[in-house]
């Protein structure tokens, strides 16, 4: 079996390299809206299977709004395939 300072390894590795992009992006962001002026964006956080979501324009926030309906199907989803397999 996977030994569990391996998991909590890996795990520390996958929060920091996130951390990592979204530092990257915000970066890119910021240098990309200093050349145009305009940034959009939105955001979604997901507590349990409810999105919250949030964004600075119409078009974004729609974006947002379909994939994060297509994110809690799948949680949901997932969510009965595991209690049905492990009942």
């Amino acid at each position: 079996m996977l030994d569990s300072s391996l998991l909590y390894s890996v795990g520390f590795a996958l929060v920091f390299i996130g951390i990592l992009i979204l530092i990257l992006a915000t970066v890119l962001i910021t240098a990309k809206s200093q050349r145009k002026g305009k940034v959009k964006s939105a955001g979604i956080i997901v507590v349990g299977p409810v999105p919250i979501i949030f964004g600075s324009d119409k078009k974004s926030v729609k974006t947002i709004l379909v994939l994060s309906v297509a994110l809690t199907v799948l949680i949901v989803a997932a969510m009965i395939i595991y209690y049905f397999l492990l009942r």
